[in-house]
This record gives structure tokens, C-alpha cells and sequence, in this order.
């Protein structure tokens, strides 16, 4: 018998290793973007918040509260979308709290006051608030640091 020109190979075994470099690279590259995004999403007007020991308010998890800040010199923000870092006079974010309102009757509504305000100024935001139609306002602090 004459042997066969063609050697019949061995089948090769799979490689049972993972080759996890392309995994780490593109870990690095999500980290890097992540860290550098992260700054710019926190948003909000400064406020120093007074330290209370308190339990959390329970929060409906799909809808976002209209949260309105009183800072320090008396200047009050609407943090809703891109406008939250512009102050607003009271009687224009009464006005746009009670459409909100009236669109959705649900909408929680938080009040971020600066500790170094005084409580009256606080009260005649809610006030003004229950004026527009919000029930209920939930208060902002800040849990007490040991």
C-alpha cells in the first residue's frame, strides 16, 4: 500500500483560556469616561443644609421631586433641568410650581432652605406654596455627622 500524500492532522484542542485584556481596556476607558461625566451631572445651588437626626421620606422611586432651594442671601432656584443654577423671583416659581401642579396633582415637592436663613423666610415659602396648591412639602437636611 502506498502511503498517502496527505498526513491526516490531529484535531487541535480548544484553547481554554480567556483572554481578558480587551475586558481591562475597555473597563480603564468606561472608568475614565465615568469619572470625568460624574462632576457634571451633580447639579444644584449651594446650600448648607442644617444636620438633623431624621428618618427618610418615603420617595415614589419613578418620579423626580421639584425640589426648590432658598440659599443663604434670600435667592431662590427651581432645580428642575438645566435652569436650576439661575435665581428666580418667589412669585415666578409659585406660578410655575402651580402649573406643575395642576399637570400633576402627584408631583412631590421638597424645600432645600440654607441653614443660616431665617425660619420666617422658610414659612412664607410654604406658604406660598400651599397658595399654589402643593399639600404637602417635604424639608431637605442633611443627616448629623459624627
Amino acid at each position: 500500500m502506498a502511503k498517502s500524500r496527505f498526513r491526516r492532522r490531529t484535531p487541535k484542542l480548544p484553547i481554554s483560556e480567556v483572554n481578558v485584556l480587551p475586558y481591562i481596556d475597555v473597563m480603564l476607558v468606561l472608568l475614565v469616561i465615568f469619572m470625568i461625566t460624574a462632576p457634571v451631572l451633580t447639579q444644584g445651588v449651594d446650600v448648607e443644609l442644617p444636620q438633623v437626626t431624621s428618618e427618610p421620606i418615603d420617595n415614589d422611586a419613578e418620579q423626580e421631586p421639584l425640589v426648590i432651594s432658598l440659599d443663604a442671601d434670600g435667592l431662590y432656584y427651581l432645580e428642575m433641568g438645566a435652569d436650576s443654577k439661575d435665581p428666580m423671583e418667589l412669585s415666578v416659581i409659585i406660578k410655575q410650581v402651580a402649573a406643575l401642579k395642576r399637570q400633576n396633582p402627584e408631583l412631590p415637592v421638597l424645600v432645600r432652605g440654607d441653614r443660616r436663613v431665617s425660619y420666617g423666610e422658610v414659612v412664607v415659602l410654604m406658604s406660598e406654596l400651599q397658595g399654589a396648591g402643593v399639600t404637602q412639602v417635604g424639608l431637605i437636611s442633611k443627616p448629623v455627622e459624627d
